[in-house]
Order: structure tokens, then C-alpha cells, then sequence
């Protein structure tokens, strides 16, 4: 079969049995013991797929997925896409208090919880305590993947055996009702509002940009190998998996990132390409000692966030290597430029590239809209074939987010130059990045204010020589009442994930202001100060 081009589009459901018909035997996914051909795959995604017909899922219901990273998590995801229903991936981070808002406001019609690896309370008891504290009237199946029984959730086995009742023409003929402007996926990512927002990916933009990844710009081919330590519920795991698909590559994954296994995977696996995507998770790996004396010879591309001066040091590092950068958004389909694996280091590690084929980038004055000229700094928008289609049940969420003439408003800020490669320069918008995981101040602030002794809570980000960028809360307390940093740190522990917990609590009595605005500019240069030129890494917050 001839090769497609990166424009060849269809369903994701496609995008799996081409990759079944074309190489059936070759290795798709290598996850611990779990290694899976492309038709074994694609044969589990039918069988997940009969299931959920059995249980009366169907076009368009949406489906949530909480689980550990692995086979299943995938099968679950792209089972439920085969018969046009909406995978929901869940962070497996979240607390009961976060997913009181996501399972109801996604209207699940079912979930599929794991028992294996979660918090230490398990994602099955955080699930039962959101569903006790908020319920979810569209919710009626909990399938419970692993060991174990919990009343009122039907086990993994009982719930495939439910599938034998289908024929396989049932979820063809729902298959064949799929189309490629249908809703794919709904991704939830935070941004600066308290609540994630709930992103909307039709499947040609998916499927699309992993051809675009695998043919052009991250390329790879039939026999390759890439490692992928990343969660599965992020487009950075999602995106790179359908450049597998076009590709005939094989994605070698991880349950849970640890510096010392990864290595050794990467190592032990041959691995030809690696998506560690975020500087934090490469650097930690780069660090180990024993990182010298592995046997990476088989690796030539690897791909990689972070600021230059940190890039051109990991790149000096693994001078056999070729590293890229990219930017992107979950809003944008993930990724929607990144760098040139011919270009010279340089603007590999200080720019983005040019945008994909068929994505328009304009740099806007953040005022008053205006495209700037090459070179100045403004507001990256773009708009495209790549973009969502706007975000669930929030009409006035998705107006907002896009300008006059369609281009989506990111909220970053950055620059084109006069070849048209893009350069991300920081966040206009009022969220942190933790470690690459999206943190909404308003969301922590929110919660730091349900303390009997807040009047007033304001979040920034502290700059952090490990995540990059921490929470820091800067307090006013109600006057007459009294709380030590310890006590406020403690109040958010257990509610929200670790990575949104505060690591620097500060306290206030006035609060720097621009008439009626709180400047958080000014809190943001404040700890920044304190913290010195030798930025620290912040200690971790105690678990419950």
C-alpha cells in the first residue's frame, strides 16, 4: 500500500483498522508485560465497543475513562470512538471535590473506573465520594476495571462477557454512521476560570495531525519505536499514539513515570524516538547518574518543551541527537507547530517552527486585536482545520475564545519571525503551569477562601528549579481570626491534586492595586525576589 498523504482523513475508528490492515502483526503498544500487534488492538477496541452496545451506550453519549496508564486505557478510548460514542479520559490525578464538576457537567452515561493504581485512596473511592457528594442523573453504568468487586459497579469480565451478545455487524454498522466532523474525544483542561473547561476534538483534526507528525515533522516509519512516559489522558500521549497509527510505529509506554524505569526502558526497548515532551520529565532522566552509561544508541529524535538556555544544555548532553520543540494547546488539537528537525539548534530550541500546512498563526496586540509586526511580541492566536470545536455546554466560553475573524485567542504570548517560525514567550492568560500540568489560579483561590480565616486569597506562580513554575498564595486573613501557613497548605490537601497545592503561602494586610484590580504582576516579581537569582525547588506538600 502506497504511503497517504498527511491530509488523508478519516474517524479515528479508520485510523485503527488501516493501521490493523496494513501492518497486522508488527508490535502497536508495549506497556510493561502488556504487548499488543496492531490487530490485537484493534480486535479489543471491537470487543470493548460490543460491550458497550450491550450496556445501550450509542452515538454521541459521552464515555469517561478513569484509569491507569496501560492497553486498556487506550482500548476503552478508542472502543468507545468506534461506535461514535465520546471517550471522556479523566485525569487520573483529580480529587472526589474535581470530579464532583467533570462527571456531571460531561453528562457520563458511563464510566469506566480502574481499581489498580491511583491515588492512595484509590480512584474507586475517590469516584464513589464525588458520586455520593453531587450524583450525576445521566451516569447509569460503572464498569470497574482490575481486582476486586464494589456494589454497584459491574466488574471488567462480566462487563466484556455482556459483548457476546452483539455480533460484530452491529458495531460495523455503527462504525460506518461515524464521521469525521463528529466529536471524537472531550478532553477537559484548565485554564483561568475554577473549573476545567471541557474541550470538544472532532476526529479529523486527530487523526490528521498524527499523519502530519509522522510524515513531516516528528518523522517516523514502520519499525520505529517511540517512547512515551506521559499520561494517557493528555494530548501528548493521544497525538503521538496516531502518529504511531500512521506510521506502523511502536508506542512504548509507561503506568507511571520514574526516572531510573524510564531510562531502562528506553534502553531495553530500542527505542528510536522519544515524546517526553516536557523539559521537567527529560531533565530528570538526564540527571541520573547511570543516564551516561546506558545504551541509547538506537534513539536519534527526541521532542522537548522548555526555555532555550535549558534546551541547548539537554541538546549538548546527547549530541547525537536531534531535538525539537513545539507549541500548542489542547484547544489547538495538541500541537499546531513544531521545529524543523533539519533547522540548526538555535531555532530548534528557541522557536516552535512554522505552523502545520492549512494553520494560520497571527500575532495580535492583546488590546486592541491588531496583527504586530514580525518580530514584536502579542498574543498568539490561530485558527484552522487543528482547532476544537468549541467547549462543552459553555456557548459563551467558546464566543469569547475567538476573535473577530475566527482565530482562536490563546492567551499566550509570543512572536512570529519574518520566516514565520513561532516563538511562545509566557501566558497572558492568569494560570500556572506545574510541571507542564495546567493549574487555574481561581480554581486554588477558591478553595483557599472556603477557610473560615481567608477574606481574601491570591494565587500566582513562584519559579521553581524543578516544575518551573509552583502555587504560591499570597492571604489576607479576616480580621480577628488566625491561621498559619501549615494550616491553610493542609485545608487544600486532599481536596485538589498535589501539583495544585500551594508550596509558598504568604500573608498579607494590603494588597497591590491598579485601581480596582489586584496587580498580581507585582506578587508574581515579590516571590520571585524573596526566592532569590538561585531558584530553589519547593518543597512537596504533604499527602493526606
Amino acid at each position: 500500500m502506497s504511503e497517504l498523504p498527511p491530509s488523508a482523513c478519516w474517524t479515528l475508528p479508520d485510523h485503527v483498522d488501516q493501521a490493523a490492515r496494513r501492518w497486522p502483526d508488527a508490535e502497536a503498544l508495549v506497556f510493561g508485560d502488556d504487548r499488543v500487534t496492531f490487530a490485537a488492538f484493534a480486535d479489543r477496541t471491537v470487543a470493548f465497543a460490543r460491550a458497550l452496545c450491550a450496556l445501550g451506550v450509542d452515538h454521541g453519549d459521552a464515555v469517561g475513562v478513569l484509569m491507569p496508564n496501560g492497553v486498556d486505557m487506550l482500548v476503552a478510548i478508542y472502543g468507545a470512538a468506534r461506535i461514535g460514542a465520546v471517550p471522556v479520559p479523566v485525569n487520573g490525578r483529580l480529587r472526589a471535590r474535581e470530579l464532583t464538576y467533570i462527571i456531571p457537567h460531561a453528562g457520563l452515561r458511563a464510566l469506566v473506573v480502574s481499581s489498580g493504581r491511583g491515588h492512595a485512596t484509590g480512584y474507586v473511592d475517590e469516584v464513589s465520594e464525588a458520586l455520593d457528594l453531587a450524583g450525576a442523573p445521566a451516569l447509569r453504568h460503572v464498569v470497574l476495571h482490575g481486582d476486586g468487586r464494589r456494589d454497584g459497579m459491574l466488574p471488567w469480565d462480566a462487563f466484556l462477557a455482556r459483548g457476546d451478545a452483539v455480533p460484530d455487524a452491529e458495531v460495523e454498522r455503527r462504525r460506518r454512521r461515524v464521521a469525521v466532523t463528529d466529536t471524537a474525544m472531550l478532553m477537559y483542561t484548565s485554564g483561568t476560570t475554577a473549573h476545567p473547561k471541557g474541550c470538544r476534538m472532532a476526529h479529523e483534526p486527530l487523526v490528521r495531525l498524527g499523519r502530519v507528525f509522522a510524515q513531516e515533522r516528528f518523522p517516523m516509519a514502520a519499525g520505529d519505536r517511540q517512547f512515551n512516559p506521559l499520561p494517557l489522558f493528555h494530548m501528548a500521549t493521544l497525538l503521538p499514539f496516531n502518529a504511531c497509527l500512521a506510521a506502523g510505529a511502536t508506542f512504548v509506554g509507561m503506568e507511571h513515570f520514574e526516572p531510573g524505569p524510564a531510562l531502562e526502558l528506553l534502553a531495553r526497548e530500542r527505542c528510536t524516538v522519544a515524546f517526553p515532551a516536557f523539559d521537567l520529565i527529560w531533565a530528570a532522566m538526564l540527571d541520573l547518574p547511570e543516564f551516561d552509561a546506558a545504551d541509547l544508541s538506537a534513539l536519534r529524535l527526541i521532542n522537548v518543551n522548555g526555555d532555550r538556555e535549558r534546551l541547548t544544555a539537554m541538546a549538548a548532553r546527547t549530541p547525537w541527537l536531534t531535538l525539537i520543540s513545539p507549541y500548542g494547546a489542547t484547544e489547538g488539537g495538541g500541537v499546531i507547530a513544531l521545529s524543523h528537525a533539519d533547522d540548526p539548534l538555535e531555532l530548534r530550541v528557541s522557536s516552535a517552527g512554522r505552523p502545520f500546512h492549512g494553520i494560520e498563526v497571527r500575532i495580535s496586540d492583546p488590546e486592541t486585536g491588531a496583527e504586530v509586526a514580525p518580530g514584536e511580541r502579542g498574543e498568539i492566536t490561530y485558527r484552522g482545520w487543528s482547532l476544537f470545536e468549541g467547549y462543552h455546554d459553555d456557548p459563551e466560553a467558546t464566543a469569547a475564545a475567538f476573535d473577530a475573524d475566527g482565530y482562536f485567542r490563546s492567551g499566550d504570548l509570543g512572536s512570529v519571525d519574518a520566516d514565520g517560525r513561532l516563538t511562545f514567550l509566557g501566558r497572558l492568560k492568569d494560570m500556572l503551569k506545574v510541571g507542564g500540568e495546567n493549574v487555574a489560579a481561581a480554581e486554588i483561590e477558591g478553595l483557599l477562601s472556603s477557610h473560615p480565616a481567608v477574606a481574601m486569597a491570591q494565587v500566582v506562580a513562584a519559579p521553581d528549579a524543578r516544575l518551573r513554575e509552583v502555587p504560591c498564595a499570597y492571604v489576607q486573613l479576616r480580621e480577628g481570626e488566625t491561621a498559619d501557613a501549615d494550616a491553610l497548605v493542609a485545608h487544600c490537601v486532599g481536596r485538589v491534586a498535589r501539583f495544585k497545592v500551594p508550596r509558598y503561602v504568604r500573608f498579607v494586610s494590603e494588597w497591590p492595586m491598579s485601581g480596582t484590580k489586584i496587580q498580581k504582576y507585582v506578587l508574581r516579581e515579590r516571590i520571585a525576589a524573596e526566592l532569590g537569582p538561585v531558584i530553589p525547588s519547593a518543597p512537596s506538600p504533604p499527602r493526606r
